[in-house]
């Protein structure tokens, strides 16, 4: 059981006290008994001098022995206790314990050890065995006369009653000695109770305290030990809550930014235990529940990741950065920087930050595309201009004949190669933004009936069905007139090439909540689904040489799902291979 500071105190006190009183009652009880022999025999000494002097008052000379035994028996009387007179030979003459007769028959006493005692030194005292009254007795003599010594006085007194005043004195020292504990116990509690009470309320303030209570205060006033640690103690509250404040500001000011990072953060300790990660490391590696106190390896299983732990970790490397791949989800690619953080020197853990460069690296690699193919769009039209204009120069412009083919030629390279240019620069405007475009209510309907008129020729030659389906009630999009029509254009002339003889068109349009919904959909040859996630890329084509023979660009798409982001609308396609296309884009409504 777990004792309290007073009840320590009153048992570390009361256990002084019992000490000390049993001390006092050992030495009490060792040196009780000679202190009241001594006692008594002073006492008895004292007695035996003031007799004497009354014996030496009225002894006659020559006293009988009635007489002398008379006077024994009232001295012993007056006394309480045993007195013997006797001559200086010996001769007992009067005893408080004898008649006259007894007396007659004692023995002379003048060997007794007190007796000879007194008559060398004037005093004497002895104890031992009283055969004559078969019991312990303490004698004292002393020579009694006036001009000389003509007799002998000794007072005895039994041991027995020293022993029962020893025994009555021992039971009042205990009694004594008892009373003093209880008292001591008593006043041993009150002090300590009194000197544990401030240190009780101490320990519930720092109870308070370990709890983040610091709004208790001690209300100890005194200026003693006590008080200052009172004093030290709420000084230590108010520091622990300001220092722990300005941790939690901190903490908070941390969070905030860590929280509103783009960038992952991860820090680990020198054994991988990761001591922090952000939101943005948590989104890109799907972390559910808190990563905190577990294992790098446990919370993040990538190879690339835990390469670059090792590299700060196990090789001590100061820096490290190196590009990782997470293929999880549509892919992405991640710049890591990676850290060691250095305490006196000591490696103390790792700190890994995490840039997503998908984006990045999407562009390059578009770019790459973008130039590849403008590269190959253009020097196939430039080729054949070049070939044919040498063929022309060689002499070939003489042949009537073959050189107006030659000259068709060359103007059908230069129309695709100026219809190339101009989608360049049509899309180049779009991405940057420099496009002007007047938004203004525009009836559909109009749009998409001058738009089936220009590709009229091509419908008729393909024998084509065209089925448009605009209700009445339609209401206006706000939109650009001419980009618009380009989206058309671009939409049906595309479902007009990839549809074979004989084949449909369906135009339909309805309302989507605050849009209007636009589908247009064809019998045609299809597209893959491998091909579909693609379809709307710069250059990009499902049928590359069968577009190209059509004369596509191959920006066509891509220009048509700019122009729509820049209305504010969405573009999507569904497919299936043999089975026909159908584009759909919505435009926000008037």
């Amino acid at each position: 059981m777990k004792l309290k500071l007073h009840w320590k105190l009153t048992w570390i006190f009361c256990s002084a006290v019992i000490a000390g009183l049993l001390a006092g009652y050992f030495y009490l009880t060792a040196h009780l008994k000679t202190y009241l022999e001594k006692n008594l025999s002073n006492n008895l000494k004292h007695q035996l001098l003031l007799t004497k002097s009354f014996l030496e008052t009225n002894w006659l000379d020559k006293a009988d022995l009635a007489e002398a035994n008379r006077l024994a028996h009232h001295i012993g009387e007056d006394l309480g206790l045993r007195a013997t007179i006797m001559r200086m030979d010996g001769q007992v003459i009067g005893d408080t314990d004898l008649t006259d007769a007894e007396l007659l028959q004692l023995e002379n006493h003048g060997s007794r050890p007190e007796v000879r005692e007194a008559v060398q030194t004037g005093y004497g005292t002895s104890k031992r065995f009283s055969y004559t009254l078969k019991r312990y007795l303490l004698y004292v003599a002393i020579p009694f006369g006036q001009a000389q010594a003509v007799g002998i006085l000794r007072f005895a007194i039994p041991l027995s009653e020293i022993e029962m005043l020893e025994t009555k004195l021992r039971q009042i020292v205990i009694v004594a000695l008892g009373l003093v504990f209880l008292l001591s116990l008593g006043f041993t509690f009150l002090i300590a109770r009194f000197v544990s009470r401030p240190l009780t309320q101490m320990i519930k303030i720092a109870q308070a305290m370990s709890l983040g209570d610091f709004s208790v205060k001690p209300s100890i006033r005194s200026d003693d030990e006590i008080g200052d640690l009172a004093k030290a103690l709420t000084r230590m509250s108010d520091d622990i809550k300001d220092k722990i404040t300005a941790i939690r500001q901190e903490s908070a000011r941390l969070d905030a930014v860590l929280s509103s990072m783009l960038e992952g953060v991860i820090v680990t300790d020198a054994r991988y235990t990761v001591i922090l990660m952000n939101p943005s490391i948590r989104k890109l590696f799907l972390i559910d529940g808190n990563p905190e106190a577990r294992g790098l390896f446990e919370v993040v299983r990538d190879a690339g990741v835990q390469n670059i732990a090792d590299r700060i970790l196990k090789s001590r490397e100061a820096l490290v950065s190196a590009e990782i791949f997470i293929p999880h989800g549509e892919g992405k690619t991640l710049r890591v920087n990676a850290a060691a953080v250095l305490r006196n020197g000591v490696l103390e853990g790792a700190v890994l930050v995490f840039h997503d460069i998908t984006e990045l690296r999407r562009l390059e690699k578009i770019r790459q595309d973008f130039v590849a193919n403008v590269s190959h769009e253009l020097r196939t039209p430039i080729s054949s201009i070049k070939g044919y204009a040498e063929t022309l120069l060689d002499g070939a412009i003489e042949d009537k004949n073959n050189a107006r083919d030659f000259i068709q030629i060359i103007y059908q390279d230069s129309e695709r190669l100026a219809r190339l240019i101009a989608d360049l620069l049509d899309l180049s405007k779009i991405e940057s933004g420099k496009m002007n475009m007047v938004l203004m209510p525009i009836d559909l309907k109009p749009i998409i009936q001058r738009t089936i008129g220009v590709l009229k020729k091509s419908i008729a030659q393909k024998q084509l069905a065209v089925d448009l389906n605009i209700p009445v009630d339609l209401p206006k999009v706000k939109a650009d007139e001419g980009r618009l029509a380009q989206v058309f254009l671009n939409l049906l002339d595309n479902a007009v090439k990839f549809t074979p003889e004989g084949g449909a068109l369906k135009i339909s349009a309805r309302i989507y909540e605050k849009y209007a919904q636009v589908d247009i959909a064809d019998t045609g040859i299809g597209i893959a689904p491998e091909d579909l996630p693609r379809i709307f890329e710069r250059f990009y084509r499902v049928d590359k040489a069968h577009s190209r023979e059509l004369g596509g660009t191959g920006l066509g798409l891509s220009i048509v799902k700019h122009i729509i982001l820049a209305h504010e609308g969405q573009v999507w396609v569904e497919s299936q291979p043999g089975r026909g296309t159908i584009f759909s884009f919505t435009l926000p409504i008037v």
